[in-house]
């Protein structure tokens, strides 16, 4: 029975050793095995690790990183149940900010948070992608117009905008100004918008348009005998004809630049002025212009003007002739022939001296004063 016993015994202690080593086992597996939140480019997921700190951890869940990735907390820490670990790999960004293009790493996943790190700022600015649009592992490229300050003049007004507009064709659709087929732009529609770029619209405009002008009279010139050579007499006076005229008209910025004419149709005819050209030779002077002394230096054509309006040819029908209206008796006390306004104004000037020589200028009542002004 004794022996019994001691086999019962041992086959007892055999068992608990061995139940000890299964409760150390499992005791010690559980104390490796943690939980841990992986974040990889914003996707997360559980998962278990035996391993002791991050870096073998990735390896475990075989994701390799490289220089430029990043990997918070950092690859030798070590792991603890229920830690949280991000992954970010590295990703290029080429940006062409106002046709400079320059090439970046990031580990952001937007396009707004990847050019807030690089430190490009786009308060106003024109971007190819939304600011919202994920940044995959392949990376991206895209383009960004930094805000400009424009000059417009179009339409008679001064525009000073600010704009992140590509191409001035771009530009003046966002300011709402229409290009019409015939007006001139002073730079090219697809050129770039630089900064203090001037831009300036001419608006041109064909039109037809139907106007009435005058036309002028023709002047016909008829010699005569009548009149003393150098004298001149309108006969028939001119008068302006008109018409209706059609004109195809250029206007640029509101003024008419070119004016051609389709067709013209008479409304009125002009009528020709007849002018009569003295041929009789003029009489002669006999003794001159001058008569000497301080006479010749009074103011005749102040006395001329007052008698007769300064007019040769004057009659007064009480029998008074010429510039200073000599009666024939007294034209004729002076040496004239025939009447005053058969003579040139030289020789009734001459007369009128030769009167005043004689007389002063009481023959001349009224306006003899003038004489002396």
């Amino acid at each position: 029975m004794h022996a019994l016993l001691s086999g019962r015994s041992g086959r007892i202690a055999a068992q608990a050793a061995v139940l000890t080593a299964v409760i150390g086992s499992s005791v010690a597996y559980a104390a490796i095995n943690k939980t841990i939140t992986l974040n990889v480019d914003g996707r997360t997921s559980e998962v278990h690790a035996l391993s002791g700190d991050v870096a073998g951890l990735l390896k475990d869940q075989g994701i390799k990183v490289g220089p430029r990735d990043l990997v918070a907390p950092a690859p030798s820490s070590g792991l603890h149940d229920g830690q949280t670990v991000v992954v970010r790999f590295a990703r290029q960004l080429t940006v062409t900010i106002d046709g400079q293009q320059r090439t970046y790493w990031t580990t952001e996943l937007s396009v707004e948070r990847a050019l807030a790190a690089i430190g490009i700022h786009t308060e106003g600015a024109r971007l190819s992608a939304s600011r919202s649009q994920r940044i995959g592992r392949n990376g991206l490229a895209l383009w960004l117009l930094t805000p400009k300050d424009v000059i417009i003049i179009a339409d008679g007004r001064r525009r000073d905008v600010v704009s992140a507009a590509p191409t001035v064709g771009d530009l003046l659709r966002e300011q709402g100004l229409e290009l019409n087929p015939l007006d001139r732009l002073s730079t090219l529609a697809a050129a770039p918008v630089t900064d203090g770029l001037l831009v300036r619209i001419v608006r041109v405009v064909q039109k037809r348009a139907t106007v009435t002008e005058d036309v002028a009279f023709d002047v016909e010139r008829r010699k005569t005998a009548d009149l003393y050579e150098g004298e001149k007499k309108i006969a028939t006076p001119g008068r302006k004809g008109s018409r209706s005229a059609v004109y195809d008209l250029v206007v640029t910025d509101g003024k008419v630049t070119k004016r051609t004419l389709v067709t013209a149709r008479q409304l009125t005819a002009p009528v020709t002025q007849v002018v009569l050209v003295g041929t009789k030779e003029k009489p002669s002077s006999g003794g001159g212009g001058s008569v000497g002394g301080s006479v010749d230096s009074l103011n005749w054509a102040a006395l001329a003007e007052c008698e007769s309006g300064g007019n040769p040819r004057a009659v007064n029908p009480a029998g008074y002739y010429g510039l200073y209206q000599f009666s024939l008796a007294t034209w004729h006390s002076v040496g004239g022939s025939g009447n005053p306004i058969d003579n040139s104004s030289a020789e009734q000037t001459y007369r009128a001296k030769l009167l005043y020589k004689r007389t002063g200028a009481s023959s001349w009542p009224s306006c003899g004063p003038r004489l002396f002004t």
